[in-house]
């Protein structure tokens, strides 16, 4: 197994970011962000990305740390999350890995290596002209005759997965299902203990969404996007796509009333919400501790802490941790 590490794992609006930096605290740790849109500057209101006093002194990672313009890969985020996580060992704190971001986390915990290929590749470059003049079906009958399983798992209509598979085998010689098969076989680059965080009752977290929504927009998460269009941020960029963006943008295009975007992202946050525990739920190492009506985070660092404890993971207790 690699090394220890902590993962603050949950749904959206959960408490993670209050919990990650509790736990940073209690085991002489740092943050490491595990949000794929945090990463971007100048999108702290709509990504709920923590501030300064929200960090309370605790060093975080991998926030604010890309120009929204550009695009942003899961496997840069491995590469640049890993060198952080390594540092923080190096250092002989704890890593605190702390997102809801569950296809980041799982990369980075495996250590996983993409398989090679570039945006702005001339394979990638000719097979995106090629599908331009002839559709995706050539390009899929292509992979179905090198590549069968990726070309059965792909939607015929899915002409980005489709080049990406066909340009990995013809830069590499490996077929994108072998280069998988290949990863899997590698032990897990970290050894985490997990830590989830939800509401016991469903509505309860969606009336928390709500009113979160409603806080972002009273500390200008529209203004926070008029900022980014005046800064040159593409509108058909990956940041723009994420939830309360683009939701901002039809009402700032006069397509919809502030009203009906603000009802928009509350509908998208808590429909992402769902989907976030469907995939954490699929891991069964998470210990989850689930909140009532209010998050009482005195007794989550209680459990987290005596999880902890039944891991071997040393800690000490500090004069400022709420449940002392």
């Amino acid at each position: 197994m690699g090394a220890e590490v902590v993962c603050v794992v949950g749904p959206t609006a959960c408490g993670k970011t209050k919990m990650g930096v509790l736990l940073a605290k209690t085991l002489d740790g740092e943050v490491v962000s595990c949000d794929s849109m945090q990463i971007y500057r100048g999108m702290t209101i709509g990504t709920a990305a923590p501030t300064s006093g929200e960090m309370e002194g605790v060093p975080h990672h991998m926030i604010g740390i890309a120009d929204p313009a550009e695009p942003y890969s899961v496997a840069r985020y491995v590469r640049e999350a890993a060198q952080c996580v390594d540092d923080v060992l190096a250092r002989g704190k704890t890593p605190i890995i702390v997102g809801g971001t569950g296809l980041y986390l799982d990369a980075l915990l495996a250590g996983r290596s993409f398989a090679a290929g570039q945006s702005g590749g001339a394979v990638r470059a000719q097979l995106t002209q090629r599908a331009a003049r002839e559709g995706t079906a050539p390009l899929l009958a292509q992979l179905r005759a090198v590549d069968p399983e990726s070309a059965q798992r792909l939607s015929p209509n899915d002409q980005k997965r489709i080049i990406r598979a066909l340009e990995v085998y013809l830069e590499t010689g490996k077929t994108l299902t072998q280069h998988n098969l290949d990863t899997q076989r590698v032990p897990p680059r970290y050894d985490a203990v997990f830590l989830g965080f939800a509401f016991a009752d469903r509505e309860d977290m969606k009336a928390l969404i709500d009113r979160r929504v409603d806080q972002m927009a009273e500390q200008g998460l529209f203004d926070e996007v008029r900022a980014l269009l005046r800064a040159g941020v593409p509108r058909d960029s990956t940041a723009f796509a994420a939830i309360g963006y683009k939701e901002c943008l039809s009402y700032l295009d006069g397509q919809s009333t502030k009203e009906e975007a603000l009802a928009l992202i509350k509908l998208r946050s808590r429909q992402y919400a769902k989907r976030q525990l469907t995939w954490l739920r699929r891991n069964e190492q998470i210990h989850w501790f689930y909140w009532k009506k209010t998050r009482d985070f005195r007794s989550a660092l209680a459990f987290s802490t005596e999880i902890l404890s039944q891991r071997g993971v040393s800690y000490c207790l500090s004069g400022d941790n709420p449940h002392k």
